[in-house]
Formats: structure tokens, sequence, C-alpha cells
């Protein structure tokens, strides 16, 4: 159906008014407070904002996806998700609206009246992690940080005001800290409040309300389907891109005129891939959340998808065992590297465990190819017929918990990284890995766990990591090895950082 789906004129102007408007960001904080007893209520209200906040993201993503520079809108590729993205708009700005009969309406107007509406949610923080230079192509030169341009709206007001909040932890402007000028000196229009949380009163709600919550839930699931195969269609493009610039597979984007090619476009659609991917995060987060709302049983430590006691060591060992086992399919070894985890085995915290296990997977899967490729694959075998031999050194991770963050430190000994190819490493598909690429006419859902070689494992993993308030950093000693700092916002108090 999807593959059909043309854009409309009228669909365009739709489009281009809904991506006027700024988006409105939520922290994990509101989100955990907000659906740890859900009713239909409350599950009305959550839809309610979706439905409108979700045109409104879907809407910048499809204007961005047609404005792409150097061509990079022409790939097919590129158009089949641009075409993913509208029709997901068009099914959401056509949902039917709830429709309540006079007395359901009346009851819930009664009960309304009767009942304290004044419960609110914490205000939501801007996202510390974040600068310009990263996700806002207009404020790169400047490296400022989120919410300090010149001549943007801060609740209303321009230039230096006060930011002011609703009272409902989403507060007048964009979620992001700034609301007026993004993507590259657009001017957006002053928010519509957007809550996505109301106090709703507590009684049965009619029927009407479980069929608008469970139509609505439903459409998003088949929206978040959809969707699946974007990271992998939009890395497509971006190969047929590459191909058409005459550009090596796997030598990166770059990121300006000293890495190679910068003045082809790597830097800027290196710029527009980290928007787009951090967009896609939060969508993404949003619709599983909701849908999990809706349709999983309740469960102590879950809120949705969120889990409020998180365990860092129980998530860790699982990943580290998934990466030891990737490792060792992909180079035929018996026993891989051994990993080291020195963490609390009863440290928790609220996130969501699906965003942490992805990061250090990957993280753990650069470590361990670091290791073997420096020492051999069949070092292990050569060291047990040495008895001076310790085998291969351990990779260590290492868990601490700080005032604000949980931070996690991977170690290696696989040799490091060259100075000159720091830049390069958070750049999407740069690899080192020679002999990997996404074949022309692939048609898989997602990428699966190759050992590595598409060059998106660490810029993406920061982009999880930032989702939240974090964080990732990495430090190389060049013939050694490399340390990997993921930091972890305990608070849950930062907003999203929307693009």
């Amino acid at each position: 159906m999807s593959a059909a789906f043309r854009i409309s004129p009228a669909l365009w102007d739709k489009i281009h008014h809904f991506a006027s408007f700024p988006q409105t960001g939520v922290s994990l904080q509101q989100m955990v407070l907000f659906g740890q007893h859900p009713s239909q209520g409350t599950l009305m209200k959550a839809s309610q904002f979706l439905a409108q906040e979700l045109p409104v993201r879907l809407a910048h993503r499809v204007k961005e996806l047609d404005e792409l520079p150097h061509n990079l809108s022409d790939m097919t590729s590129i158009r089949k998700v641009k075409n993913w993205y509208a029709q997901s708009f068009e099914e959401l700005i056509s949902f039917p609206s709830l429709s309540l009969s006079p007395a359901a309406r009346q009851s819930l107007f009664a009960h309304s009246d009767k009942e304290n509406m004044n419960i609110y949610l914490p205000e939501s923080l801007p996202n510390p992690s974040l600068v310009t230079s990263y996700l806002d192509g207009d404020g790169a030169a400047g490296g400022l940080t989120y919410g300090e341009k010149e001549g943007v709206v801060y609740g209303g007001k321009v230039g230096g005001g006060t930011y002011k909040g609703n009272g409902n932890g989403n507060g007048s402007n964009n979620g992001s800290g700034v609301c007026g000028v993004r993507n590259g000196n657009v001017k957006l229009r002053v928010a519509v409040e957007r809550r996505y949380y109301a106090q709703t009163p507590s009684h049965v709600y009619p029927p009407e309300v479980h069929d608008y919550n469970a139509r609505f839930t439903k459409t998003l699931d088949a929206i978040k389907r959809r969707h699946d195969p974007t990271v992998t269609t939009v890395a497509q493009g971006v190969l047929e891109w590459q191909r058409a610039k005459g550009i090596k597979p796997g030598m990166g984007l770059g990121l300006g005129p000293r890495h190679g090619y910068g003045p082809g476009g790597g830097g800027e659609v290196q710029a527009w891939l980290d928007r787009f991917y951090m967009s896609r995060i939060g969508i993404r987060f949003l619709i599983g959340q909701h849908v999990a709302l809706n349709t999983q049983q309740p469960h102590k430590d879950y809120v949705g998808i969120i889990c409020t006691q998180a365990n860092i060591h129980d998530i860790l060992q699982e990943a580290i065992e998934n990466a030891r086992f990737v490792c060792e399919e992909h180079y035929a070894m018996f026993r891989g590297p051994p990993v080291q985890l020195i963490c609390p085995p009863d440290l928790t915290f609220a996130y969501v465990p699906g965003h942490l296990s992805h990061i250090v997977f990957e993280l753990l899967k650069n470590s361990l190819r670091a290791v073997v490729e420096r020492f051999g694959a069949d070092y292990e075998d050569r060291a047990a017929k040495d008895p001076a031999s310790a085998g291969y050194p351990p990779i260590k991770v290492i868990v601490v918990e700080g005032s604000e963050d949980i931070t996690i430190k991977i170690s290696d000994e696989g040799g490091g990284i060259p100075r000159s190819a720091i830049p390069l490493i958070w750049t999407y598909m740069y690899t080192t890995m020679a002999g990997q690429s996404i074949d022309q006419d692939f048609q898989a859902g997602d990428f699966q766990a190759p050992m590595a070689g598409f060059g998106y494992g660490l810029p993406l993993s920061r982009l999880y990591a930032r989702y939240f308030g974090g964080d990732l950093r990495l430090i190389s000693m060049d013939g050694f090895g490399t340390d990997v700092y993921i930091h972890l916002n305990k608070l849950s108090s930062s907003r999203e950082p929307l693009p």
C-alpha cells in the first residue's frame, strides 16, 4: 500500500501547516508518573495528545526529507521513507475524533466539576547533553548549547525571556528549550499548548472512550510496524547518494573539507541524520509507550516500556553474553575475550532497558572485535600452549553511581584509535571493517546483529544515550586501547532533545 502512496497537493498544504508548529517534549519522569495508574480517562488524554503531537513531528520530517541538500532527496530509498512518513501523517490527521453521546458527555463534565483537577506533573528540564553543532546546522559554527541562540523564543518571549511552564511539565515552548527558530532559521509559530498529561475523573468511562482508545492504539501499532525498516532504508538511500557522488563505501560522511569530501555535503548530511534518527527514537518511544500502556498487563516494575526498577547489573550481563556470542560466532571461536563486570548488584533506576541494552551491546561488539583483531582469533589457542601467557586481556565494564548520573565505563586493550580518526568514528557509514555493506536490494526490516561494518553503531548509540539527557564519550590511547563512557541521567527529568 505504501509503495503506491503519493503525496497530493492538498496533503502537502497540510504537511507545511503542521510543520510550522514547534514540537512538545516530555521527560521520562513525566511518563512514569503519568502511566503508573492509567485509567481510560488518562489514556484518552494521552491519545488526544499524540493525535495532535505526532502529526507535527511527522510533518517536520516529511518537509525535511523533501528539502535535503545535494540531491539526497532524489534517492529512491529516501523518497520511499518520505512517503511512509506522509502516509502515517495522513492517517493520524484523518483519524476520527472522539464522539460522545450527550449523556456520556454530561456524565464526564459532572464528575470533572466535582473532582480535584489540579494534580500536575513536575516540570521537565532542557536536555543538557546536546549542542546545536550536532542537531542544528544553523548553529554549528558557534557551538551554542541548546537554547542559547539569539532571537529564539523562550516560553513566548523573544531573546532571553524567562521560560514559563504550564504546570503540566511541558511548558509552552517546543520541549527542546527552543521555540521559534529551528532547522535552518525556519520561523515557527508560537506553540499551541499541548499537554501530555491532564488529570481526569476516575469514574467508569463510557464504551465510546474504550473504543476510541482501542482504535487509536491499533492505528499507532500499524504506523510503528510500517516504519520498522526506516533505519536500513535511510542507510540504503545514503549509500545510493554516495555511489552517485563516487564516494567509496565505508568511508563515512566526513565532517568538513579536511576530511576529504566535506564540500560534497558530508557535514550537512551527517547533521540531518542526527536530527532524523533522534526524531525517530522519540516517535517510536512515544508510540511504543502508548501501545504498551493500552495492551500490556500491569506489572509492579514497569510503566509501559519503562522499567521503574531497571537493574543495571542484569541488563549489562545480558548484553555482555549477547555480544560475546556474536563475537564467537563471527570469528568461529570456542571462547571469546573475557568481559569483567564491576557493578553493584542492586543498582536500579528508571529507564528503558532496551535502550541501555542496545548501547552497551554495540560498544561491547566494538571492544571485542578490537581485542580479537589485535591479538588474533587463535590467540587463546596459542596462549594455552604457552604457560607464560594469560590469554586475551579482559574487557572491563565498570559502573558507578554519582549524584546526577550513573556512569558506565567500558575499557579494552584493543590497540586504540589513531587521533586523526577520532572525528570520523561518530560519522555514519564510517567503518574500519572491510567487506561489509548493505546489499543493494536488501529487504531486511532492521539491522541484524553482525559483528560490525555498517558504521551506525557509535552514532546511533550516542543518540540513544542523549535522548534521556545522558551522553556517550570516547577516549582512546593509540597503541593500547579505548575507554568509552556512557553517562545516564538518573534524575530522569530531562525532556526529549527534539530536532
